[in-house]
């Protein structure tokens, strides 16, 4: 499954900014895999914090495997001992196993956060060990789907940013610029913006001094 976007976000973008509708037609449709599952969706992005994507999947497919279906219950039957047996670190493992008792005795309503606000289901994800406020976006346009999410936390966006408008650097204030021409469609203009700093059209530069291509789509913020 990947993230659903179509001709309406793609005009609106268009219409709101010349250069990123040039992106818009050069790159074309964009696919990007979801996962709706909101525990698995959690567990993946705590993997996958300060290591590589290859890494990752690795890891997370050995997961997958050993525990047949992730969630609270596999999670918890298993413990954090054989967690980190897959390739993740203790603390790692520690992080996952609160996640799942959280669940389990209620404490974290994984049903609930689905009819909160952008800004409230933030709020909620960050008080789980190990998500901060960057992860927590990546969940709720990778997982969630919300379709406004614009990350000032993530490195890649900001290349994107100073690729496409030529800028040596990206305050906030311009961030916040761009968010509002964006908005409510900045999480299509995420997904482009990804692709840019990734190199998908070439001869597109990073005009910020001394930068080179960034390791990974943002900023591990595990605690």
């Amino acid at each position: 499954m990947f993230f659903v976007y179509g001709e309406e976000q793609t005009a609106y973008l268009k219409k709101r900014d010349k250069r990123l509708g040039e992106v818009i037609d050069a790159v074309g449709q964009i696919k990007r895999p979801v996962d709706t599952d909101l525990f698995s969706a959690v567990v993946h992005h705590i993997v996958g914090q300060q290591i590589s994507t290859r890494a990752q999947e690795t890891i997370w497919q050995r997961i997958r495997e050993g525990l047949g279906t992730v969630d609270a219950d596999s999670v918890l039957h298993a413990g954090a001992d054989r967690l980190q047996s897959f390739g993740i670190t203790f603390r790692k493992a520690e992080y996952i196993t609160d996640f799942a008792t959280r669940v389990k005795d209620g404490t974290f309503d994984l049903k609930g956060i689905w009819e909160k606000s952008d800004e409230d289901a933030i709020q909620e994800l960050v008080t789980l060990k190990g998500i901060g406020v960057w992860t927590a976006e990546m969940i709720l346009l990778f997982c969630m789907q919300r379709p406004d999410i614009f990350s000032f936390g993530d490195l890649a966006i900001l290349r994107g940013l100073r690729m496409v408008y030529h800028h040596r650097a990206i305050s906030r204030e311009l961030f916040e610029k761009y968010r509002r021409r964006f908005s409510p469609c900045c999480s299509v203009a995420s997904l482009y913006l990804w692709a840019v700093a990734g190199g998908a059209i070439p001869g597109m530069k990073d005009y910020a001094p001394g930068k080179g291509k960034p390791k990974g789509k943002g900023k591990a913020d595990g605690r």
